[in-house]
């Protein structure tokens, strides 16, 4: 079987043409103003969630030196277990007593959520390959939806749909369920919308279903991440009705929701993006987006000129629009290019801060590229999957569908930017990095068609497990060593829960991974598969613990922050080499699971360092090594 769902064939479904089932338009009022209508509040789980444990700090200690093992040789695990002995009783007993004091007063989060935005906000690195990700969606399953004004159309109106169902508190609550059967039933859901919410996550649990935080929500829609000196600052104004639209570095703004907050008629819409596609004018000399890919106080700096100049009401619009959306003018060539222009782009077209920009390419080809501040994964995908389903299978116009006759030039407003000389040259130097910055980044794939996620199981494997193996034997095999390598674990079952890191490389793989690559001769074919049964339920165990909040990742890099917050000398741990090098993630990974994903990723955390996005055995590559 195929393998590779990253790269999955999407169901084309019957045939268009005559006889072929049309299907049903959305009214732009009524129903089609929402997704669905939950039974359930959206938040009505929140408020009960279980809290984010803090483990205990002889366990952290534990862990860290069994994640080091493999990457130490004995003289230098030696002397990083001394540092570990010293910490855990001396300093890191009083941090870690501090910071659980601290976490009892603070009930309402969670102990890395503050340290967590820190972390991101007061980052001075460029956003753009540093940050943030993208997902491409799946091409319509009917092809001549895929057109570029027919789909922009569409997914735009779902995204306001999306916003809509959110807001109105209709959208489905976010839960994971181990028995479907039993909790993704409407009885359940009638029974669960009376039990108060500050019980009703236990009422979940007893049914084995397990609602998701989903106080990262509101950030999806009218929020920006604005630069300033020394930290930046998440900026969300949930009363603005206008999108924004950039092509070939032009900035159109219009609104999507009326006064009374309803949805905009999607003919209208559809007939101002035909609008904007229609503008001939040619790129801006000196594009604006530039200054985004910036140095955050450099671009911090530059901004406060915009303002000075005259552009704080244009700027308003773009920071307070309900999102981006990205018109590109050229179809996508292949995967490789997909992938680099969701990624970064030309740089041109992009407004990097907006919480996520939508875009599309001529041929219809669509991503989001999100910033990642503000929230993870679990929020974005939540939002990609239900966009996808709602434009596929709901669509507000046809192909065939006449955009209303509107005066466009009146609603459509083109946005301005005052230059002076010093902004000129501030967006010609922003460029000139960029472009540096990107041609350093070299993106490929690999489709791996044979076993796949099935047959894994059918062996007793976790697939996650061997996809991690691979990726350890590829590295060997390539640089023979075994490096520090991360993957992302979201910790959403807990309030106000970011991610946790499980570290993949082990003495198990490390073991197996020698087997394979270095000896395969020495050991039966019995031996090797016992060897990966080893690795995969060991890998299982890290994941169990990340996912329950007991890595040790977040808890060392809250106990770091705490120490700088009481101006304590840094703790020896910290300064030990063998941190920096468990810290400089040559293998960075992620996952993705969903059916509406074509393919998604982000490049590498550190220099001489992999990005690594995939889903079961299949696996995309971002290297910017100096090769």
């Amino acid at each position: 079987m195929v393998a590779c769902l990253l790269l999955r064939a999407w169901s084309r479904g019957p045939a268009v043409g005559p006889g072929a089932p049309c299907r049903l338009l959305s009214a732009s009022s009524g129903p089609g103003q929402y997704l669905h209508r939950s039974v359930v509040p959206t938040m009505h789980f929140q408020d009960s969630l279980p809290r984010l444990p803090i483990p205990k700090l002889e366990d952290t200690i534990r862990r860290y030196l069994s994640a080091q093992k493999p990457l130490l040789d004995d003289g230098q695990f030696r002397k990083t277990e001394q540092f570990c002995k010293s910490f855990e009783n001396g300093i890191g007993k009083e941090l870690h007593e501090q910071l659980v004091a601290q976490d009892k007063q603070n009930k309402h989060t969670s102990y890395i959520s503050g340290p967590w935005f820190d972390m991101y906000l007061t980052a001075r690195d460029s956003i753009v390959l540093n940050f943030n990700p993208f997902m491409a969606f799946n091409p319509d399953p009917k092809s001549e939806y895929n057109d570029q004004l027919t789909r922009a159309t569409n997914m735009t109106v779902s995204a306001i749909r999306f916003l809509r169902t959110l807001r109105a508190g209709l959208l489905e609550p976010e839960v994971f369920h181990l028995n479907p059967a039993k909790s993704d039933t409407d009885t359940f859901k009638k029974l669960i919308r009376f039990v108060p919410s500050s019980l009703s996550w236990y009422g979940a649990y007893l049914v084995n279903a397990y609602p998701l935080d989903m106080s990262q929500y509101f950030r999806l829609f009218n929020s920006t991440r604005l630069p300033r000196p020394g930290r930046d600052e998440l900026f969300t104004d949930d009363k603005a009705r206008h999108l924004l639209v950039l092509r070939k570095g032009h900035f159109y703004v219009f609104d999507v929701l009326d006064e009374d907050g309803n949805i905009v008629n999607a003919s209208e819409i559809q007939a101002h993006l035909k609008y904007i596609l229609s503008d001939n004018s040619p790129a801006p000399e000196f594009p604006l987006a530039y200054l985004g890919s910036e140095n955050r106080d450099v671009w911090a700096e530059l901004r406060q000129k915009l303002v000075s100049d005259g552009n704080e009401e244009n700027l308003r619009k773009v920071d307070s629009a309900v999102f981006c959306l990205c018109l590109d003018d050229f179809p996508i060539k292949d995967l490789v290019h997909l992938s680099h222009n969701m990624l970064h782009g030309d740089g041109t077209n992009r407004w990097f801060d907006k919480s996520f920009n939508l875009i599309i390419a001529k041929d219809g080809t669509a991503a989001v590229h999100f910033e990642h501040a503000w929230g993870d994964g679990v929020a974005v995908l939540r939002f990609f999957n239900e966009v996808f389903k709602d434009s596929t299978q709901a669509p507000a116009v046809t192909p065939q569908s006449q955009p209303v006759r509107a005066d466009s030039s009146v609603a459509v407003q083109k946005l301005s930017f005052k230059l002076n000389d010093a902004l000129k040259a501030g967006i010609s130097a922003a460029k000139e990095k960029f472009d540096a910055t990107t041609k350093t980044l070299t993106i490929d794939l690999i489709r791996f068609q044979r076993g796949g996620k099935e047959f894994l199981k059918k062996q007793k494997l976790s697939p996650d497990s061997v996809a991690q193996l691979a990726f350890q034997m590829a590295f060997l095999r390539q640089y023979g060593q075994t490096v520090a390598t991360y993957e992302s674990c979201s910790t959403a079952a807990f309030k106000h829960g970011r991610t946790e890191t499980i570290r993949p490389a082990s003495i198990f793989t490390k073991r197996c991974s020698e087997a394979f690559v270095r000896e395969p001769s020495k050991h039966s074919a019995k031996e090797l598969q016992q060897m990966m049964a080893e690795c995969s339920k060991y890998h299982g165990q890290l994941t169990k613990e990340a996912a329950m909040g007991q890595g040790f990742d977040r808890h060392l890099f809250a106990l770091r922050y705490l120490a700088a917050a009481k101006g304590i000398v840094l703790p020896e741990l910290y300064l030990d080499p063998a941190y920096g090098q468990i810290n400089h993630n040559i293998l960075s990974t992620s996952t993705l699971n969903s059916p509406a994903v074509n393919i998604g990723g982000f490049a590498p955390v550190v220099p001489d360092g992999f990005g690594i996005g995939y889903q079961v055995l299949c696996v995309l590559w971002f290297d910017q090594r100096d090769i």
